[in-house]
């Protein structure tokens, strides 16, 4: 069985797989493998810079605060660059799954709905926060400022959307225990398992 995670940058997808992950479920992470695809495949980064139309490479490896500036402001850069990105990375989980020898696997991917991934999945868990917790995480994470938080929360899906489609959804508030949550979800996809969902 194949469960995607999915939530808003800043909702804490990362902090829900790791504890997905004490309890020996495997984890693919669609966000680090589409960075190491950037970086390393010459087919998508020749792609990537036709695309922008500039060498973002020009340090050798990717600028990923010059892309960031250049797609998160221009909506078919944004879509041009994920139509190339995205069938790679759906391939590497492809590939991965099938090494997998666990009751079900996990894919981590900050815009499952929005790339089509959901079809790679049997089942959703979407991690919500409020917005303001989010951008508070992301400024002192990544080092961003606040508009550009306010870029990539507009660049994705809403809470709302995510939620309707999804068949789990985890509180990530400071107020909330994700622990107990995530230990429910995970016996109730091990009963649907056991009955062959």
């Amino acid at each position: 069985m194949k469960i995607g995670v999915t939530g808003g940058i800043g909702s804490g997808k990362t902090s829900v797989c790791r504890v997905f992950n004490v309890l020996g479920i495997p984890v693919f992470s669609s966000d680090a493998v589409a960075r190491e695809i950037m970086d390393s495949d010459h087919t998508i980064i020749d792609k990537v810079k036709s695309i922008v139309g500039k060498d973002v490479y020009s340090s050798g490896v990717l600028d990923r605060v010059e892309l960031a500036g250049l797609i998160f402001n221009n909506a078919n850069l944004l879509q041009e660059i994920n139509k190339i990105v995205h069938p790679v990375v759906f391939d590497h989980f492809n590939q991965w799954v099938k090494t997998v020898s666990a009751p079900y696997s996990i894919m981590e991917a900050a815009i499952l709905i929005e790339s089509g991934a959901t079809k790679l999945v049997d089942r959703i868990i979407t991690v919500v926060a409020p917005v303001e917790e989010r951008i508070e995480r992301v400024v002192s994470r990544n080092k961003l400022t606040r508009e550009q938080v306010l870029d990539r929360i507009k660049n994705q899906v809403g809470d709302e959307e995510k939620i309707l489609l999804s068949d789990y959804i985890i509180y990530n508030s400071e107020h909330e225990m994700i622990i107990p949550r995530i230990l429910n979800i995970h016996e109730e996809i091990l009963s649907l398992i056991k009955t062959n969902y």
